[in-house]
């Protein structure tokens, strides 16, 4: 094979996955599918071009565009978050945890955050982003029974460890967390509160779930593309007193350009979120409550039944006795079902290779329009192959003719196209 047809491959490759994705259900809590118009912004010229500095004060000439776009999506942020300041630029969710790392700590201080198996994401663990800024992590007390931080014991550990920073959010984020319970013991000790909202900066910006800044924290860090619906990168927003700090943290800290392409996507679904945001965070709670209950008539077992199993876009399911989350997730994907294994509390850390649960996330399958219904039909497709047994290629053939129906993005400024349709580059 030649480098032309090399090239063209790679194509063709996508061609296939858009094809495979067309007829199977993802539910991958950390993705979303953007709107055709996003698409089209992230595909322009802005993919080419470089902007180094802050809007207004570039390093490069040619960027008057860019400027505004830039502007505009600060404006739009602001708006939506109720935020004073904001900050586009990190590439990324980690990138911006790693920016609020170097600027509201030091290296040597301590830092509270969930362990990864309680939720916590990588980037919160010293063998991360948070050992890169050296920081020293202490975890917080959690409840697994509740699946949150344990308050009265997090409460009596901050005073006693007098961490800088105090670490919310998490990847496995079923409950708001305590923000509004323990910021105030944080501020006691002189720590900073920061808040992760990586995956439910959706149903933030759509009022259906806790809003940090009101509740204690001085900054959100987030990535933009779970159940907030943009191209990936990531973003922070913050009470205005230090976003001298953040600012130089990402540049020139740790972003030089800033995926300008990327950038002017976000300010598409930042609009779109300002139009659509509460419906569509409305709907995602509804279905994952829907899938949940589903799920556990179907005889799962679902976590936390005694509180509602989920007020977020997750679900959470233990699947030990259907084989394990490895076992369970790779005969699904034989039916076209995309969904993760995960680590639950009680799992050894070590066991990562073959945890015993699986993550489930509603924001997409939400996002193509589907609701409760929906969610009791993928609950009976899931207990097909995991619990009954059947076919991987006779559920396949019924995820795709469930998808037939819901193949157009909802909650956007499309026109009725289907999602994974191809578009006319520039």
């Amino acid at each position: 094979m030649g480098n032309r047809e090399h090239a063209f491959r790679v194509r063709d490759i996508l061609k296939e996955h858009h094809r495979w994705f067309s007829e199977s259900l993802p539910l991958i809590a950390s993705e979303n599918i953007t709107s055709l118009l996003v698409r089209e912004v992230c595909a322009s010229d802005f993919s080419h071009r470089y902007a180094e500095g802050e809007a207004g004060k570039r390093f490069y000439q040619g960027c008057k565009y860019i400027d505004e776009v830039e502007f505009l999506a600060i404006e739009l942020a602001q708006k939506l978050f109720e935020a004073p300041y904001v900050n586009v630029q990190p590439t990324s969710g980690t990138v911006a945890n790693l920016a609020c790392f170097f600027a509201l700590a030091n290296a040597g201080d301590t830092m509270m955050a969930l362990q990864v198996p309680h939720g916590g994401h990588i980037s919160h663990a010293e063998l991360s982003a948070a050992g890169v800024r050296g920081l020293k992590v202490k975890s917080f007390p959690f409840d697994e029974q509740e699946m949150n931080i344990d308050v009265d014991k997090a409460a009596k550990k901050i005073r006693e460890v007098e961490p800088k920073l105090v670490l919310f959010g998490a990847s496995i984020f079923l409950f708001p967390h305590p923000v509004r319970e323990l910021s105030e013991v944080a501020k006691e000790v002189g720590a900073t509160v920061m808040y992760d909202g990586a995956h439910v900066l959706g149903l933030i910006a759509g009022k259906q779930f806790q809003q940090p800044l009101k509740e204690g924290a001085d900054v959100i860090s987030a990535s933009r593309h779970k159940t907030f619906p943009g191209p990936q990168g990531g973003v922070i927003l913050a009470k205005e007193e230090y976003g001298k700090k953040l600012t130089r943290a990402v540049f020139p800290g740790l972003v030089s350009n800033h995926h300008l392409h990327h950038m002017a996507g976000f300010a598409v679904a930042l609009a779109e979120m300002l139009e659509f945001g509460e419906a569509y965070a409305k709907q995602v709670v509804k279905n994952s409550k829907a899938l949940a209950q589903a799920l556990s008539e179907e005889g799962f077992d679902v976590l936390c039944e005694h509180k509602g199993f989920t007020e977020s876009h997750q679900v959470l399911v233990d699947v030990a006795k259907q084989g394990g989350g490895t076992h369970v997730a790779e005969a699904l994907e034989k039916a076209n079902i995309i969904l993760n294994k995960n680590l639950l509390p009680w799992d050894d850390i070590n066991r990562s290779a073959n945890p015993s649960g699986i993550r489930i996330g509603t924001q997409e399958v939400t996002r193509l329009g589907m609701k409760e219904s929906e969610m009791r039909t993928i609950a009976e497709l899931i207990a097909r192959v995991a619990i009954k047994g059947e076919s991987t290629e006779k559920v396949k053939k019924d995820v795709a003719e469930l998808r037939r129906e819901f193949n157009q993005v909802h909650y956007s400024f499309d026109d009725k196209r289907k999602a994974y349709e191809y578009i006319q580059f520039f």
